[in-house]
């Protein structure tokens, strides 16, 4: 590789402007008007990229949408209503509070659809909760926090699937319902492993909740937990398209708040406009930088030039797979999700593509690596923002971390190995692929 070519330097400029504290998206528009400039390109064709992608996709509506909503449900008391629902279910079990904070997950991930928001979000109140009274170790519960937050994103709605059809054109429908098995599977073996080390360390019992509350307990959540079941259902029905879609859940998540619940006041309405506006305009310079950078990759005929390396490596398609589960594991520890689906994805999709690899079961397993990656030793970004949470060293959160590690890459093989299971309930849905 020549060191001192455009390209060289342009991602030099964006590693260089990274470590300086720029953020991503604003760093990769840099380093492509760097590239452009020394190509003795038109300057002008940075902007003209960011406002053809960014305006010509109504798909991108969707994001700030979906956070929106998800803002909407977690404020005022739907958390605590959801948070009683869990501990009703699964609290009786051993290692109860444990279990409690992996279900919350899967419940929540209709309130997010990000690991960081997640884990800042319903995990620190987890972490509090299971570290009061000294029933489990800030170490062990700020690792459950972590590495259940990871569900989130895999199920629907999820905001890294909508960046993953952005690029690659596939189903947001398909890959919303593709998700909804592997993330079921993460969550339960991450139950398995939490009811295996209750054993071991005897987890205290929570009480149980008497079966004459768990009536109350359902209707009192049964509102909140529609929500992905609206969802979906807009989806497949064909009523609304993905963005309208993502629109008619914000709208009833703010009925059920002010309506239903009177859990949302005007204040609290500002805080959530302004909190969704932050996340938005964070989430969409990414996509701007993304958009700008990705025509530096095409004129660089970087994807071409890299498909027929790989071919000339004749990998079989599981072959390419392990290649790409490993490359993603190791960029997963060191950058954030969205840049690596809006920069590296579109480079290998190709390939897959003309492996015979189905899209929608190249996303899912990628998306799964990708969060993983945020709890991948010794830099996943969701480890770091725990010990800053939980106040606890890096060192008893990595151990605390390993075995949930460890079932969770037990699960991302079994998605790779076996597309049927991730392509089962697209193709109920219609998916021909």
């Amino acid at each position: 590789m020549n060191f001192t070519s455009p390209f060289s330097l342009a991602l030099g400029a964006i590693v260089a402007l990274s470590l300086l504290g720029v953020p991503v998206g604003q760093a990769m528009i840099g380093g492509s008007v760097l590239y452009l400039y020394l190509k003795g390109m038109d300057m002008g064709a940075a902007a003209e990229q960011l406002l053809n992608g960014t305006y010509s996709s109504f798909l991108l509506l969707a994001i700030p949408l979906f956070i929106l909503a998800a803002t909407i449900m977690s404020t005022g008391s739907i958390l605590d209503r959801l948070l009683r629902f869990c501990n009703a279910i699964v609290g009786r079990f051993p290692g109860g509070l444990a279990q409690v904070n992996v279900l919350q997950s899967i419940v929540f991930a209709s309130m997010s659809g990000s690991a960081l928001a997640d884990a800042a979000g319903s995990g620190k109140l987890m972490q509090s909760m299971m570290t009061r009274g000294g029933r489990y170790t800030p170490a062990f519960a700020a690792a459950l926090s972590a590495v259940s937050a990871v569900i989130g994103p895999i199920l629907p709605p999820s905001i890294p699937l909508v960046l993953y059809a952005l690029v690659s054109g596939t189903s947001i429908g398909y890959l919303f319902i593709a998700g909804v098995l592997p993330g079921l599977l993460l969550g339960a073996v991450q139950m398995a492993l939490i009811y295996y080390l209750a054993k071991r360390r005897n987890f205290p019992l929570e009480e149980k909740v008497p079966l004459r509350d768990m009536p109350r307990i359902t209707r009192e959540a049964f509102p909140a937990l529609m929500l992905p079941v609206i969802l979906l259902g807009c989806l497949y029905s064909g009523i609304t398209t993905p963005t309208e879609a993502a629109g008619v859940a914000a709208a009833y998540a703010l009925l059920i708040s002010v309506g239903l619940y009177r859990s949302l006041g005007w204040g609290d309405m500002y805080d959530a406009l302004l909190s969704s506006a932050r996340m938005s305009i964070s989430i969409g310079m990414l996509i701007a930088g993304a958009l700008v950078f990705n025509y530096v990759i095409t004129s660089e005929n970087i994807p071409a030039t890299l498909s027929v390396a790989l071919k000339g490596l004749d990998l079989s398609p599981m072959g390419f797979l392990l290649m790409v589960n490993l490359i993603l594991l190791v960029l997963g520890a060191f950058l954030e999700g969205s840049t690596i689906i809006l920069i590296i994805l579109p480079v290998l999709l190709p390939t897959a593509v003309a492996l015979g690899i189905d899209p929608v079961h190249f996303g899912v397993m990628a998306v799964l690596n990708i969060m993983i990656g945020l709890v991948t030793p010794p830099y996943g970004l969701l480890l770091f923002m725990m010990t800053k949470i939980a106040n606890v060293s890096l060192r008893e959160l990595v151990r605390e971390t390993l075995p949930f590690l460890a079932v969770m890459l037990g699960a991302l093989a079994l998605v790779t190995v076996w597309p049927g299971m991730v392509l089962w309930l697209p193709r109920l849905a219609g998916y021909t692929g």
